[in-house]
């Protein structure tokens, strides 16, 4: 069965860190909506002056946070000795279990932009306060999966045809790939039947559900409430789908390749305490945390 789209959003301007302007698609609402992912931003931009000031030292607990570059890079460091950069095409896949510390400073390619997705992944409960691990992946790692219609996948984590990212040892076990339709073309994808399934374009326009008008749905761009013209979406929109074993998409005819990302995790269906950079299953869990950054013992880990 292919699944149909149930929703439609348009991801948001926000600020965060010490001023970086990105846009959210998704987080802090509705995480069930979502589960087991927690929050997705596109931090694109094209002005130094609105990223340069980064996110300096912050904590995080009990997600796993995924950051995909596509242009400049972001240097960073963390609380248990890992630093370096990471460039177009790169990976950095950060557990922060029990307790970590890090920070992430995006700076410019040659032509003033930088830009990339940070998705957060949550961590079962009985994961929550595992040791904090980091993994890190250069571009030529990710298989590309050659897909029907002349479509790619850069396969990041999860499996796709014959081939298997090569991220391991995720808690979730979600899928992350990047696909390209060609201009006109239609490809599909297989989906664990089980799983919750997103997709979110950045470049080029397309079709996700060709056999439903999806004019009804509401977008919300920049504040707004729009009303789609067609079933045609384009940069910044978000997609949810219902049950079923597949996507079939078709890229648009005049707007050039289509590119996005698809993202697909089982979900956790546990009680969700956020606040900030904290992600718990109870209100105790969480108060307890903020309690150890106050007192200096976040990073040894003591769950309440």
């Amino acid at each position: 069965k292919t699944r149909e789209v149930v929703g439609i959003s348009a991801s948001r301007p926000t600020i965060e860190g010490a001023g970086v302007h990105l846009r959210r698609a998704f987080g802090f609402h509705d995480p069930e909506k979502h589960d087991p992912f927690l929050l997705l931003d596109d931090f694109r931009c094209d002005r130094p002056e609105d990223f340069i000031a980064g996110f300096p030292w912050h904590p995080h607990r009990g997600i796993e946070t995924i950051t995909y570059m596509l242009e400049g890079s972001v240097e960073h460091g963390d609380s248990i000795g890992n630093s370096g950069t990471i460039y177009p095409g790169e990976v950095q896949w950060m557990t922060a279990g029990q307790g970590i510390i890090h920070q992430e400073m995006p700076k410019p390619n040659a032509e003033g932009r930088m830009g990339g997705f940070q998705l957060w992944a949550n961590l079962p409960s009985d994961k929550k306060m595992i040791k904090p691990r980091y993994q890190e992946f250069k571009s030529s790692d990710f298989p590309v999966e050659e897909l029907e219609g002349g479509a790619k996948a850069v396969v990041i984590c999860g499996e796709l045809g014959r081939s298997r990212g090569p991220v391991v040892d995720v808690e979730v076990c979600p899928s992350f790939f990047e696909i390209t339709v060609p201009q006109g073309a239609s490809t599909r994808i297989p989906t664990p039947l089980h799983h919750n399934v997103l997709a979110y374009v950045f470049e080029g326009e397309g079709f996700f559900d060709p056999d439903q008008d999806t004019s009804r749905w509401e977008v919300r761009k920049d504040g707004y409430t729009d009303r789609l013209e067609d079933a045609l979406l384009g940069n910044h929109s978000l997609v949810y789908f219902g049950p079923g074993q597949q996507l079939q998409i078709q890229a648009g005819k005049d707007c050039g390749q289509l590119r996005f990302l698809c993202i697909m995790g089982e979900p956790l269906h546990e009680p969700v305490a956020w606040r900030g950079p904290i992600v718990m299953n109870t209100r105790d869990e969480l108060n307890a945390a903020f309690m150890q950054l106050d007192d200096g013992t976040f990073l040894s880990g003591s769950r309440t």
